[in-house]
């Protein structure tokens, strides 16, 4: 099917994610300007921090090229895809990193949302939590993604609790050289969202705001908590 899709043209877009407040910033992708200088502070870093390589993850995971050193928030763009998810996501089966983004915070909130609960649902014991989350604001250019939203909501790939279809499709898509996709989101109808294969195409992610999702036997409020100052 990938190769199938119309092809998006250059646009620079705004677009929206949340993050785990638990989970920093990698400091070291965001002190650097280049691959070299990259290289260079690494193995620097490595003779005194032996934590370095769980904080900046599966560096073999991403080619050095695709990282977009010397924008702001690099570390936003590259961690989904050297801190790989085991369990998979929807356009993965857990052995490649994945950006999602989506077209409003709200929508990132829904999708958010449903995956926590889900995630939460199955931890007994838990009666009551809060969790904190960093809103970030992207911009990106979309030339040379697909654009699955041509694509029936019916279609197996947004089928909402089976993933197997839209794995083997984002497989497909990460073989055949595409940079991402564009796709329906499935938690917020009407709404869409998008899956990068790659983070080269990230111009900024910033912080914005906070937000938190309180659990009481299911997420029963979410709600921002505070802005974060330019």
């Amino acid at each position: 099917m990938p190769k199938r899709l119309p092809v998006r043209p250059p646009a620079k877009l705004q677009a929206y994610r949340l993050v785990n407040s638990k989970f920093p910033p990698i400091e070291l992708f965001d002190d650097v300007a280049d691959a070299d200088e990259f290289d260079m502070l690494y193995q620097l870093q490595a003779l005194t921090n032996p934590r370095l390589h769980n904080e900046t993850g599966r560096l073999e995971l991403i080619p050095r090229d695709e990282i977009p050193f010397g924008i702001p928030g690099c570390s936003y763009a590259t961690a989904p895809f050297t801190h790989v998810n085991p369990s998979g996501s929807r356009f993965s089966d857990g052995s490649y990193g994945v950006l999602y983004l989506a077209d409003s915070m709200e929508t990132a909130l829904a999708e958010v949302r449903h995956h926590q609960e889900l995630y939460w649902s199955g931890v007994v014991g838990l009666n009551f939590e809060r969790f904190v989350f960093r809103g970030l604001s992207c911009q990106f250019d979309e030339a040379g993604l697909l654009d699955a939203t041509t694509v029936a909501l019916t279609d197996p790939i947004y089928d909402p609790n089976d993933y197997s279809a839209a794995r083997q499709f984002g497989r497909q898509l990460r073989q055949d050289g595409f940079a991402g996709l564009r796709y329906r989101s499935v938690r917020k109808p009407g709404q869409h969202c998008w899956a990068l294969m790659t983070p080269r195409h990230v111009l900024s992610i910033v912080q914005t705001a906070h937000y938190e999702m309180i659990w009481n036997a299911g997420i029963t409020s979410v709600s921002a908590i505070g802005e974060v100052s330019p």
